[in-house]
């Protein structure tokens, strides 16, 4: 039986630092986000950049194992019986079940472009909450917002595309 390639969560992890690289250097959204945020360069060049980018891996580490529940349908049989301890015994009724139900249904919505739809919804779905509910609390602009999610948005479709097919 084919079981999940869990080395895929950290590697698809690290999208969204090299995609924050890109998205937040001010030649692209940099200025219009620290004018949204109202902070200048000083104060971003005074955090600890260990500490950050430790915590922002990790925090995408806990993102990448959420999109894969998500996007990849075929975890979902595994949530089902992973507790039942008769699962690891390749005789056992429940381990020929899952074997069978993998060996017909394994590959069905594995493509980056399925990927992508669900990288994209949930982007949106916790984008807006999380980002948005917040920057409205904050009286933040809506550009602030829009900045933010869109990030989100860019990694989770990349992710996700990326879980979906190797995960």
């Amino acid at each position: 039986m084919e079981q999940p390639n869990w080395w895929l969560i950290p590697a698809v992890a690290i999208i969204p630092l090299i995609i924050g690289f890109i998205w937040y250097n001010p030649a692209v959204f940099g200025k219009a986000w620290m004018k949204a945020a109202e902070v200048d360069e000083e104060r971003v060049r005074s955090i600890n950049p260990v500490k950050t980018y430790g915590l922002t891996f990790l925090y995408s580490i806990f993102a990448a194992y959420l999109l894969a529940m998500f996007a990849v349908h075929q975890t979902s049989i595994f949530q089902l019986v992973f507790s039942d301890p008769s699962f690891s015994d390749e005789s056992s009724d429940t381990y020929q079940m899952v074997s069978n139900f993998m060996a017909e249904f394994g590959g069905t919505h594995r493509s980056f472009g399925h990927g992508i739809i669900h990288g994209l919804e949930l982007a949106l779905l916790s984008g807006l909450v999380f980002v948005g509910v917040p920057a409205m609390f904050e009286a933040r602009s809506f550009k602030y917002t829009m900045i933010h999610t869109g990030y989100w948005i860019v990694c989770f479709i990349l992710m996700g595309g990326i879980l979906c097919v190797y995960f």
